[in-house]
Parts: C-alpha cells; sequence; structure tokens
C-alpha cells in the first residue's frame, strides 16, 4: 500500500465497524465561552484503552499473515499505541512485546502489561526504544506495528476525521495532535477529500516540534521534559511526512504552561479527563486564540492516559498560577496567639488553610522569631490580596511564595521595614 487514498479511509472504516467504539463528538459550551469560538470536541479518550490508538493498531494487526501472527507482534510505545496493540493482541491470542520508554508513567506501563503484553523498558522516547526493537525482531522473528508509519495504521487514524465530519459536517478547521504524523496523515487526507476548503491545523509540543521542523525545512532539534510524551517524536514517518505536506495547511507549537492549561482546563470546566498530548489541540486554542476567533471548530482529545498524581499536581499548579491557591510566608514573634491571631485573620477573610509549617529553623531567622508558610485555598487573585490586607493590618509582614519561580512578594504593615 504504497499510496494512501480516501477509499482506503472508507474501506478502514467497514472493517473497525465492530471493533472500536464510534465516539461522540460533543459541543464544548464553557470552552468555546472561555475561548472565543464555537469548539466541538472528538472524545476519543472514550475509546479502546482510551485513545485513538485502537484503531490503527488493529487494521495493522489484522493485515498480517497466520505465520507471522505466530511468531508475534512488537512496537515502541509511550503507551497509547502500547496499550491499543496488547489489547487487540491479547483478542487475537497473538504474543505482544512492547518496548517503552524508560519514564513512561507507571499508569500506562501497567494498563499495558495487564492486557498480557511483555514489557521491555529502553531509552528515554520513542526513537531511542527502535534499536531494542530492532534486535527483538532479528531475535524472535516478531513483526513490527510502528506506532505511525505504517499505512494500515494511519488508514485507521483517518476514521476519526471521518466520523468528526458525519457529526459536523460544517466545520471551519480541524485541529489535530501531532507526534509521529499518523493521526493528522490519515485526518488531513479524508478531511480535504470531503470538504477541501476545511483548515486542517497541527499541534506539537514546542519541546519536540520534529513535523514542524521537518515541514520547514530546518534541522531536527528536540528534547526535554514533556508532559504530552504521547506525542515527543524526534522524527516524523517517513509516509507521514508527505500527507502533511500535501494537506495540513499549519502546525501550531505549545508551550508546557499551555499544556498544563489545558489538561487542568479539560477537567475543571468540560469534566474531560485527558494526557497531556490529548489536551494539545486546547492548548493551541489558548495560546493562538486570534486564529480560531469566531470560528467552528473541531478538536481531537486524542487521549486519556494520564498518571493520576500527575493529574493532580497538574491541577494544584493551575490553581496556583491563578490565585485559587497561594503560600504565604508571615514573620511572627515566636510567642504564644501568633498562629490564632493568623487563622482568625484569614477564616474572617473567607480563606481556607490546607496547610501550615511552622518554620523557626532558618539561619535567617533570629532566634526570637519564626516564619509561618500557610497555603490557602481562596476564590482568586482578588481575595488573595483582600486576605493579605487582613494579616497586614494586625501587622504581620507576609510575602506571597511563586512556586515556579522561587521568587517572594512582600506586603508589610505601614512603618515596619
Amino acid at each position: 500500500m504504497d499510496c494512501l487514498t480516501p477509499d482506503d479511509i472508507y474501506a478502514a472504516a467497514k472493517q473497525l465497524s465492530s471493533k472500536i467504539i464510534n465516539t461522540p463528538t460533543l459541543p464544548a459550551p464553557a470552552l468555546s465561552e472561555l475561548l472565543g469560538c464555537q469548539l466541538y470536541l472528538k472524545h476519543e479518550q472514550l475509546q479502546h484503552t482510551s485513545s485513538f490508538k485502537a484503531r490503527g493498531a488493529y487494521l495493522a494487526i489484522l493485515a498480517l499473515s497466520e505465520a507471522e501472527r505466530a511468531k508475534g507482534v512488537i512496537t515502541m510505545s509511550a503507551g497509547n499505541h502500547a496499550q491499543a496493540v496488547a489489547y487487540h493482541a491479547q483478542k487475537l491470542n497473538i504474543h505482544a512485546t512492547i518496548v517503552m520508554p524508560k519514564q513512561t508513567p507507571f499508569a500506562k506501563v501497567e494498563r499495558t502489561r495487564a492486557f498480557g503484553a511483555e514489557i521491555v523498558l529502553e531509552g528515554r522516547n520513542l526513537n531511542e526504544c527502535e534499536k531494542t526493537v530492532a534486535q527483538l525482531q532479528r531475535q524472535y522473528g516478531y513483526s513490527l506495528i510502528h506506532p505511525y508509519d505504517d499505512a494500515h495504521v494511519i488508514r485507521g487514524q483517518g476514521t476519526v476525521g471521518l466520523e468528526i465530519l458525519d457529526s459536523v459536517p460544517d466545520l471551519d478547521c480541524l485541529v489535530v495532535p501531532v507526534g509521529g504524523g499518523g493521526l493528522i496523515g490519515g485526518i488531513s487526507l479524508i478531511a480535504k477529500s470531503i470538504k477541501p476548503d476545511i483548515e486542517v491545523i497541527g499541534v506539537e509540543a514546542k519541546l519536540y516540534a520534529s513535523m514542524y521542523q521537518t515541514l520547514k525545512g530546518q534541522s531536527l532539534a528536540v528534547g526535554g521534559e514533556t508532559i504530552a510524551e504521547g506525542i515527543a517524536v524526534k522524527m516524523p514517518g517517513a509516509l507521514t511526512v508527505p500527507l502533511a505536506k500535501a494537506y495540513v495547511d499549519n502546525i501550531l507549537l505549545v508551550t508546557e504552561q499551555q499544556l498544563e492549561w489545558a489538561v487542568g482546563t479539560l477537567a475543571e470546566q468540560q469534566r474531560i479527563i485527558a494526557e497531556g498530548a490529548g489536551a494539545a489541540g486546547i492548548a493551541a486554542l489558548y495560546g493562538y486564540r486570534q486564529i480560531f476567533a469566531g470560528k467552528k471548530v473541531g478538536v481531537i482529545i486524542c487521549g486519556g492516559n494520564i498518571d493520576m498524581r500527575l493529574l493532580g499536581t497538574i491541577l494544584n499548579r493551575n490553581m496556583m498560577s491563578d490565585g485559587r491557591l497561594v503560600r504565604l510566608r508571615i514573620d511572627i514573634s515566636d510567642e504564644p496567639g501568633m498562629l490564632a491571631s493568623i487563622s482568625a485573620a484569614i477564616g474572617d477573610s473567607g480563606g481556607n488553610i490546607v496547610e501550615i509549617y511552622h518554620q523557626r529553623m532558618f539561619y535567617d531567622v533570629p532566634a526570637k522569631l519564626a516564619k509561618i508558610d500557610a497555603v490557602v485555598d481562596t476564590r482568586g487573585q482578588a481575595h488573595v490580596e483582600e486576605i493579605i490586607a487582613a494579616l497586614v493590618a494586625r501587622h504581620f509582614s507576609v510575602s506571597i511564595i511563586d512556586e515556579r519561580s522561587s521568587q517572594e512578594r512582600a506586603y508589610s504593615p505601614v512603618g515596619k521595614e
């Protein structure tokens, strides 16, 4: 299958009809108002194994001969493709070996293992796993189910685009997360055949802008720690780059802060649990509002396999960034009644103390003085200022501790330095 056509994706949809979930495409009113566009979300986090990867993986395994299936399959994946391959291999009674980057979240590793796959942890990203995959193929004769550079995988992922445009045919643009390019390659091919004037916009993590750099003719320079490990790909596919060149209108790059905002906002505003890669489209709408203003936009939430501890961290960091959770450092004299006075000031102002630390051992604190660190739940930045004013009125010196930069912003009572 050297050249993919729209007919290949229509055929894939028939093959997949009883094997995958036709996930809903639904309006997102809260986010639409927040981001200034008419937004529809394709909920692929509700797919088998919580990711769109279940589509292409099935077709690639289905295309193997009986002899190839008997020897087993192998792939490299940060989690979603791994689970998809393991899921379908178990259903078809095929041995699956999955090579995963060492820093893959525990939740993804254990979910993959739960489908009966053999797990090998190696390298720091997908591309570094390839040497191990090649070695195991030579040793055992496994067939590679590539995460994105496989025609069967691409046509399977393209069925996501078919379903979106069947649900909302008058979209102005589609926003698609990009790793190796299998998802956007399949979606852009079918979307442009159905609606030639639709915009197809890809989104990459700024640290892993491999498709963007390739299309721009730039040298590949990627790497770093990203919460969007599902699209942290160092080099796009040989099959996917021509599709992107032909059918993708633009690729936007998003920062880690924008990805964190998107994950947290999806959870808070829409009650959607998405991983970093799954939230990349929302991060793009947040970071490039002017591009999407007033448009009817479809965004693929491509995966929901996020580590719960990471999700909790992101939610807390988002609350800190907009003032709903704040750490206050308060200077006190080490004498009875100080803690009660602080609690009263915060409580009377409507703040909720989440955690409190009594610090006496700082070298820059005189022996008869102390510092209180209070983590306070608030209604927002204006409420923070109200709480600080109440503390200052009781003659406390207060600093806001910025958790991201470790900097302090100080407030002192009148006449006190």
